[in-house]
């Protein structure tokens, strides 16, 4: 099936300077805000704590919740309303309890206390330690960063060096882009979030290998034309895949993000500007770095016979 012609010849390289522009641009915003926030906003995996679901009857606020439980020594305790109900909310605390179970009957008693017996349901409960949460932390990065490792190995066996120095690029550009609308959102990166941030390396990815088969087929086929053309030759030719799988991903996952929930709203987000961004880089970032690099090196060998010829 063909959504475009075979025969399209959109000019996508020509476009390459104002697509790094924006790519420096949208990255650039997203480290500022984590700057001004002292860094990613971490979820209790991370950052440690407890974190309970209640389900209210009544009408309520986060500010009568909040007074309801100031009773109780759960320090500084951050209330927001979840998911689709109106009068669900969570309870975010940084101090976290070995007692669980007690602290979820404790937190229970408390608001049947202020709002009336029956009339407070909590869903669940959570805790997670300072120590287990900063663990969960440096193995989820180090996850991150095992994968490109291992990507960056495989493609340069797979292509060539410059090939897997452009995906790694890529891949990091998106994770950098998906952070920082995170960032500028105020959401939370949770154990959910990195592994959404590696389903987005391993979308990103086989999109870039298809266009990178491509280019590498059209180097023997087309070698007269030059490699810039050769480039833009090859990532009209797979447009039409690309927009595909892409469209019908990202059918599957709005779904997700509108359908799904508030516990997995956030993983169904991700993936979606993942996959937006993801698309975006295997056009305008991946390919177009190949071309970068060809005119660096071809700069290096011309200074360097152009050295030779004065000595």
């Amino acid at each position: 099936m063909q959504l475009i012609k075979p025969d399209i010849n959109i000019d996508f390289i020509g476009k390459r300077k104002a697509a790094v522009a924006l790519s420096a641009l949208l990255i650039l915003v997203g480290l500022v805000s984590m700057l001004f926030r002292g860094g990613p906003e971490f979820g209790i995996d991370f950052a440690g704590g407890t974190l309970v679901q209640i389900q209210f009857q009544d009408q309520t606020s986060p500010t009568q919740i909040k007074d309801a439980l100031k009773g109780l020594e759960l320090g500084a305790i951050v209330v927001q309303q979840f998911g689709d109900e109106p009068n669900e909310y969570l309870i975010r605390a940084q101090q976290s309890s070995s007692e669980l179970k007690g602290l979820r009957h404790t937190i229970s008693q408390e608001l049947e206390t202020a709002y009336g017996e029956g009339k407070v349901e909590v869903r669940r409960a959570e805790m997670v330690g300072p120590q287990v949460g900063k663990d969960l932390r440096q193995k989820g990065l180090m996850a991150i960063l095992y994968a490109m490792i291992g990507i960056l190995f495989y493609i340069t066996w797979r292509f060539e060096f410059r090939f897997a120095v452009g995906a790694i690029i890529a891949l990091v550009h998106d994770v950098l882009v998906t952070l920082g609308v995170f960032s500028l959102l105020g959401k939370e990166i949770d154990l959910p979030i990195i592994a959404a941030f590696l389903a987005i390396i391993g979308y990103s990815l086989n999109d870039t290998i298809i266009v990178y088969d491509r280019i590498r087929e059209n180097t023997g086929k087309h070698a007269k034309e030059g490699f810039p053309a050769i480039v833009n030759r090859s990532i009209n030719e797979t447009l039409s895949r690309t927009i595909m799988t892409s469209g019908t991903t990202l059918m599957v996952v709005l779904a997700l993000f509108i359908f799904g929930g508030g516990v997995i709203h956030n993983f169904a987000f991700a993936l979606l500007i993942g996959v937006l961004v993801g698309t975006y880089s295997s056009v305008f970032v991946a390919s177009p770095l190949l071309i970068f690099w060809e005119e660096h090196q071809a700069d290096r060998s011309q200074k360097a016979a152009t050295k030779g010829k004065t000595a």
